[in-house]
């Protein structure tokens, strides 16, 4: 599914949101951002420089196994990563805001209408 191609952002994102269709990637997700973004400010605020590699390499290197072990998909980094750092964002500021619901809404309506064949359907039990 990541080789679709997408005009524009707003047309990208509920398909983003499919691919962190189970809360607890989404949760992945937030959780290894935000432990990435304090090890970078701690480091930013100590004046060590290589802590900003630890952004990424948290961010993505707890995320991206998610989506293999949970998800069973590709992350949407790999075919549109632009759109998927600010998706990312999007997503989190949603479920800081207490809208996870709203974004498992999202994933559900976009894979009902975007059926993968031979998928398992997704129940998040």
């Amino acid at each position: 599914m990541t080789n679709r191609s997408y005009r524009s952002y707003e047309e990208f994102w509920p398909y983003y949101v499919a691919m962190h269709s189970r809360a607890a990637t989404r949760w992945v997700h937030l959780t290894g951002t935000l432990t990435g973004l304090a090890l970078t400010a701690y480091g930013l605020a100590r004046g060590r420089k290589r802590y900003l590699a630890a952004l990424p390499l948290i961010g993505y290197g707890s995320a991206w196994p998610a989506h293999f072990l949970l998800e069973k998909n590709n992350p949407a980094t790999f075919g549109h990563p632009a759109w998927s750092l600010r998706g990312d964002a999007q997503m989190i500021r949603m479920m800081l805001a207490g809208r996870d619901a709203e974004l498992a809404e999202i994933a559900q309506k976009w894979l009902a209408e975007n059926p993968c064949q031979g998928c398992p359907p997704v129940t998040d039990s």
